[in-house]
């Protein structure tokens, strides 16, 4: 092994060792050897004879704004929270369409919504379950495995970790070293970041199986923190629903996002504030539904969790004591990679090893399916919940979570197949497809709840369980009747009539089937959870928050305004609101403040007026 502390001389030796046509696979997320990939874009930037092919995923960039309202919230946040963080060079070209020919960017699974309108993201984006992503490196021979990793330095020689990433990493390790026994020309090189936490376990490798290491304080930095984002009323009582139908004893995954910790602050209810629970689960399901008897008791036994991501709020029921079941190796979780907050990292980092060895850092074979050591995995995966989240769902049960109607990528399959398949194949497991019942686009509500879909990611033949913040529509086993009937159920009120039609004009189900009775409309939830907020609980931030104060006023507004749409009648609409609205309170007086917009021009007062307006809406 080689030690490093110029990356651009480490780019020049592998060019000279491997030659001018690169296949390079780097680790999703925040996995990526940044300085060494940043050194072989360059070096292909200098030298169009040098082909530098990258296949990836989830290539994180820092927030950008799309109008200069957004730029007066952004641009001091940015500044702030990504100190010091540095950018990934192909994405940055990539952005402003300027890659070079000798360049391509091939993923498996797209930053969510970033690149919709990047024709050479599209092009090249490859359609693949996570499982499957090993295998398409392998079958693109790749030349060079470039990972970041964290490093222990306490005893006589370092340990190294693959810390965040062993996800596919560990799955190709065996292939890529028969290969270079069999004389294949195959670098794997690792970048030290000490800000990563150290992982122990299956995630730490020898130092042998590097060709290079990078490790100089030069490249040292802080690595990509998601900020946290806030939770919706439609989120939380999506997550009560979730939580009341975890059993004691099981086992967890749940996907990111704001309905992932929607889950997550709903378990935690029901463990530490359990009368609460328990009254509002009386409220939104009857004692007996489809979904069959609600589970209300804290936990005992507690909770196992195996899921492709650790989620941040793995770390909070680990804290409230529900995240305790362990299983073989004294292990609460296993986890095919991370990427969190900056209160995420630094909560691992001041573990101490014994307690990290509890969440277990594999690869992503062992998370997402059963093969391989089988009989240990339905053991330890008993009364499994898979959670995860879906932007579509149809009344027949299929899902679309990762492509548009129009075969537009917004992210990727990732392991959603991979987990509903798992379900599937144990008699006690479920999948949970949680999604919002609608979306405000262009100043519209559209439901996402729909009869049929052009793209989907789950087909109908695997539907499940669905759930919305209007209930669980239980559809194991269901007739294509039965299904369409519980999914209307859990649909919005406002468009449970059109949709209803659509079933009936296609013979699906019976004149005589009525529709589901009123009441499932967003006032209903607002007023369900009014008593609780009062008392403190459902904040917006339930597990804190990377924004100010002022920051997090702002972006009430903004997101109103976002949802109103860009069109002049809809601006015009929220102008006169504005115009009308109470004068600003002290918190919004601040939020201006901090956004410039207290005082000014003609401009500062008509986006004064818009936050106004929108604040009026939220």
């Amino acid at each position: 092994m080689l030690t490093y502390r110029d990356p651009r001389q480490l780019a020049r030796d592998i060019t000279a060792e491997l030659g001018p046509a690169l296949e390079v696979g780097l680790p999703l997320g925040i996995g990526k050897a940044t300085h060494i990939i940043n050194a072989l874009f360059e070096e292909a930037e200098k030298d169009r004879a040098l082909s530098l092919d990258i296949l990836t995923a989830l290539t994180l960039e820092r927030p950008r704004a799309s109008s200069e309202l957004e730029a007066r919230f952004l641009e001091p946040f940015v500044e702030r929270h990504f100190e010091g963080y540095v950018d990934l060079a192909y994405a940055t070209a990539a952005r402003r369409g300027r890659l070079p020919e000798n360049v391509r960017v091939s993923e498996f699974f797209l930053n969510s919504g970033a690149w919709l309108s990047d024709a050479a993201a599209q092009q090249n984006y490859v359609s693949a379950n996570y499982t499957a992503a090993g295998k398409a490196l392998l079958d693109k021979h790749i030349n060079l495995l470039a990972q970041l990793i964290a490093v222990d330095e306490s005893g006589p020689e370092p340990r190294y970790s693959l810390a965040c990433n062993p996800d596919v990493t560990l799955d190709i390790l065996p292939e890529l070293k028969r290969r270079k026994a069999a004389g294949e020309k195959i670098w794997i090189v690792g970048q030290v970041n000490r800000s990563l936490p150290f992982m122990p376990g299956t995630a730490e490798v020898p130092a042998d199986i590097f060709d290079a290491i990078l490790d100089t304080p030069d490249v040292e930095f802080p690595i990509f923190a998601a900020p946290k984002r806030p939770v919706a009323t439609e989120d939380y009582v999506a997550g009560l629903h979730a939580a009341s139908l975890v059993k004691d004893g099981g086992t967890l995954q749940i996907g990111i996002g704001s309905l992932g910790d929607a889950v997550t602050y709903a378990l935690i209810l029901r463990h530490k504030h359990n009368a609460l629970f328990k009254e509002l689960i009386a409220r939104i399901a009857p004692d007996l539904d489809e979904a069959g008897p609600r589970e209300t008791e804290p936990f005992s036994e507690g909770l196992y969790a195996s899921s492709e991501m650790f989620v941040e709020g793995f770390l909070d029921l680990y804290e409230a004591g529900i995240l305790k079941r362990e299983v073989a190796g004294g292990h609460v979780l296993h986890g095919g990679f991370f990427v969190g907050s900056h209160s995420f990292y630094r909560r691992l980092r001041g573990m101490s090893e014994e307690e990290r060895r509890k969440f277990d850092m594999v690869p992503i074979s062992f998370t997402n399916s059963l093969y391989g050591e089988e009989e240990r995995k339905r053991a330890e995966r008993k009364n499994a919940r898979f959670i995860n989240n879906t932007m579509i769902a149809t009344l027949l049960g299929a899902a679309a979570s990762d492509t548009l109607d129009s075969g537009k990528v917004v992210s990727g399959v990732g392991g959603q197949h991979d987990f509903v398949e798992q379900a599937h194949a144990m008699a006690d497991a479920r999948s949970f497809l949680m999604l919002n019942a609608v979306r405000r686009s262009g100043g519209a509500v559209k439901s996402n709840v729909v009869w049929t879909y052009g793209e989907t990611t789950i087909p109908r033949h695997q539907r499940d369980v669905f759930i919305t913040e209007y209930g669980v529509a239980d559809l194991w086993g269901c007739s294509d009747r039965q299904c369409i009937l519980r999914m209307l159920a859990i649909a919005d009120e406002r468009f449970q009539k059109d949709l209803r039609e659509e079933a009936l004009k296609a013979g699906k189900i019976r004149p005589s089937d009525p529709l589901p009775r009123p009441g499932n409309r967003p006032e209903k939830n607002e007023a369900l959870l009014a008593d609780a907020r009062a008392q403190g609980f459902f904040p917006a931030f339930p597990f804190g928050s990377d924004f100010t104060q002022e920051e997090q006023c702002a972006l009430r507004a903004l997101g109103e305004l976002k949802a109103a749409g860009k069109g002049k009648a809809a601006m015009a609409r929220l102008f006169w609101e504005g115009l009308r609205a109470p004068a600003p309170d002290t918190a919004q007086l601040a939020a201006l403040d901090r956004l410039e917009l207290a005082s000014g021009g003609w401009k500062e007062f008509v986006y004064r007026t818009l936050m106004k307006g929108a604040w009026a809406r939220a």
